[in-house]
């Protein structure tokens, strides 16, 4: 338990600064939604920028993980329509819910307890999905 310890730290402060920078918000959620504001997507963008920085940093100074292998990152398969509308049904239940699912538990935290019907909702539709996962296109 105690080798965890820096993970559930980092989670932590990683949701501190969610909240702060009021990307769990969901005025913030719904002005992004509406294209009425770039606050959104400079959280996002930034982020971005930094996990392509960030990755390139590790590939160039050959770090390596936990596990003690090279960090990459694996090719995807190609597919464009698959990732349409598997993003399009994250981004309805993301615009629905006005959280994404990191971000969901954070909520827990700041006291906003109807969120635990999200949570359970993100469950079920997992719970489905795992039921149909080989009945479905992949």
């Amino acid at each position: 338990m105690g080798k965890y310890i820096k993970f559930f730290l980092v989670g932590i402060f990683f949701g501190i600064i969610l909240v702060k920078s009021e990307a769990v918000s969901w005025y913030r959620i719904f002005e992004m939604f509406k294209f009425q504001s770039f606050h959104m997507y400079g959280i996002i963008g930034s982020a971005v920028v930094t996990g392509i920085f960030l990755l390139t940093l590790a590939r160039v100074l050959k770090l390596k993980t936990t596990e003690n292998s090279y960090i990459k990152v694996p090719l995807k398969e190609r597919g464009f329509k698959r990732y349409i509308i598997g993003g399009s049904i994250f981004g309805l239940g993301w615009a629905l819910a006005g959280a994404c699912p990191g971000p969901m538990y954070i909520l827990i935290g700041t006291g906003a307890l109807s969120i635990l019907i999200v949570i359970a909702a993100a469950l079920l539709g997992t719970f489905v999905y795992g039921l149909l996962r080989e009945k479905l296109p992949h």
